[in-house]
């Protein structure tokens, strides 16, 4: 029998199957610079931050269909970052740490961000990346949204039309190291 449990979009399915299962090995890939990650068979570099493409993926514990269901994602644009690339299949670990394997046609190129933090806190979306800036909107944990650009300390994002500025520190999606326009 499996037990369902649904958790900040994410359906686990648990079985005693699944404990005899090869699971991925776990591993630290944040990068401390650039010049760590390495490019992968599709070309890109690894690691890297994606997102879903649609609003059910299953993640499963392996590189393949015959590999069983561990997660059943129900957010459509959730950030993940793609770890490891087989054939058509990515591993991808979430915002939470889960790690597991999706098909390539289920991941988006477009970047995605989560505001983490405490469930009570807001976080503020500013009109320039600086404190005392103008507050655009506030944010509350778990709100997805569209990365636009970063510099060293702040990105620029998009949440429901509203585009600002917010610390990284605020949110998952984005390397400490990583700039771009």
């Amino acid at each position: 029998m499996k037990r369902i449990l649904i958790l900040c979009g994410l359906v686990l399915l648990s079985s005693a199957a699944l404990a005899a299962e090869p699971q991925p090995a776990k591993t630290d890939t944040e990068p401390a610079t650039e010049s760590v990650m390495v490019k992968s068979l599709s070309g890109l570099p690894l690691p890297r931050f994606a997102s879903l493409r649609s609003g059910e993926v299953n993640m499963r514990t392996g590189p393949g269909t015959r590999y069983p269901i561990i997660w059943v994602f129900k957010r459509q644009g959730l950030p993940v970052e793609i770890t490891a690339e087989y054939d058509i299949w990515r591993r991808v670990r979430d915002p939470e740490g889960n790690e597991g394997w999706v098909h390539k046609n289920e991941i988006s190129g477009k970047r995605a961000v989560i505001v983490t933090g405490t469930a009570a806190a807001l976080h503020e979306l500013r009109d320039s990346p600086t404190d005392t800036a103008d507050v655009k909107a506030h944010l509350e944990t778990g709100v997805t949204g569209q990365l636009l650009s970063c510099n060293i300390e702040w990105c620029k994002l998009k949440f429901d039309g509203i585009k600002g500025y917010l610390r990284k520190s605020d949110f998952w999606g984005a390397y400490p190291y990583e700039t771009f326009d």
